[in-house]
């Protein structure tokens, strides 16, 4: 879709509590803007797509103060059907499969209809890239243990391949052919070996891996059985021990990282040996994962929120620092990196997909 520019993109990124958006020219940031939804307000939608009238409203009003004409918008992919890494044109069974959480809820299934709605006002297309369900599995990794269950691939694509990128652009080596461990670290955490570009395996950051700030990771399974059918809990108590209520909160009552250095600051002793612990487990991931590439690693990349922390960086790379150069790129970039996947499409680089 090569047209003529300068190119004015949209940028939304639906989060469970908040909305962000951006406005680029080109690869410049115009503006940017995080509406944050009080918990309360929420409260009063029986679920996600209930909030959807209130959320696009409420874009709306910031768009028109910042934007007189857009050349696309691109929302953050969401839970979809699996399908190759890449940008897609947001079509209609996408909003079919988005609307009805075809692999779950979650707020990222909004970001392709409030695209759709907000490209339809301004008469330009409406894109998403890399969504969630980026699904490049090799066939053993599908493998769970038993034939009810298979392993699915659920992730933060969207940064992990940003991450692969700029990794080969600092080695200077091509994507085709590198081998890259590549560590999300935030709310929840996710493992790759990515090969080529593509992630061939991956932990599902909602139940397996590391714990994280929110989050369990894998669980003593004989235990857990026990405790879901002791009675105490509900299936959607249970659900929230594992997400939500999970990792740094369940043991120190935060999942804020910030909090739990202070305190170790502070000399807490429990704090620091729980906060070691998510390294030591993060570590111990990263070194299984790269039994996926037979130990042909060019570098391990660390990457995400929690990549800010000197503290925890420090303690995974005294355990995997053997196995290769460790690069280290803190945040996620998302924003960025949705606007310049997009206007790869607008200059006619990329030719965009069909879902």
């Amino acid at each position: 879709m090569a047209t003529q520019g300068p190119f004015t993109i949209l940028v939304v990124n639906p989060g469970s509590t908040s909305t962000k958006m951006a406005l680029y020219e080109e690869e410049r940031q115009l503006f940017s803007h995080v509406i944050r939804h009080d918990a309360q307000t929420l409260k009063k939608f029986k679920d996600i797509w209930s909030q959807f009238e209130f959320r696009v409203h409420q874009i709306r009003e910031w768009t028109r103060a910042s934007a007189q004409q857009l050349s696309a918008v691109v929302g953050m992919g969401g839970l979809f059907r699996p399908l190759q890494g890449g940008t897609y044109h947001v079509n209609a069974r996408m909003l079919e499969d988005a609307r009805a959480n075809l692999q779950g809820e979650h707020a990222s299934n909004l970001g392709c209809a409030i695209a759709h709605a907000l490209a339809r006002e301004y008469e330009c297309e409406a894109y998403v890239v890399d969504p969630v369900s980026v699904d490049e599995f090799e066939p053993l990794a599908r493998y769970s243990g038993h034939p009810l269950i298979q392993r699915s691939s659920l992730s933060h694509a969207l940064n992990i391949h940003a991450a692969a990128r700029r990794a080969v652009e600092e080695l200077k080596i091509p994507l085709s052919s590198s081998s890259l461990l590549i560590a999300h670290l935030g709310g929840g955490i996710s493992i790759a070996p990515v090969k080529g570009g593509r992630i061939i395996d991956i932990n599902d950051a909602s139940s397996d891996g590391p714990f994280s700030p929110e989050r369990t990771g894998g669980l003593p399974l004989q235990q857990f059985i026990t405790l879901c059918f002791s009675g105490t809990y509900s299936e959607r108590d249970v659900r929230g021990l594992v997400w939500g209520k999970g990792g740094l909160m369940a043991y120190l009552g935060t999942n804020s990282a910030m909090e739990v250095e202070e305190r170790i600051q502070r000399g807490d002793a429990t704090a620091r040996e729980i906060y070691e612990a998510m390294a030591y487990q993060i570590a111990k991931e990263i070194g299984a994962m790269a039994t996926v590439l037979k130990g042909k690693v060019d570098a391990v990349v660390l990457t995400g929120g929690l990549a800010t922390s000197r503290m925890l960086v420090d303690w995974i790379k005294e355990r995997v620092t053997f196995l290769a150069p460790i690069l280290v790129y803190p945040g996620e970039d998302e924003m960025r990196t949705l606007a310049s996947e997009t206007l790869a499409v607008l200059r006619g680089m990329i030719t965009p997909l069909e879902y």
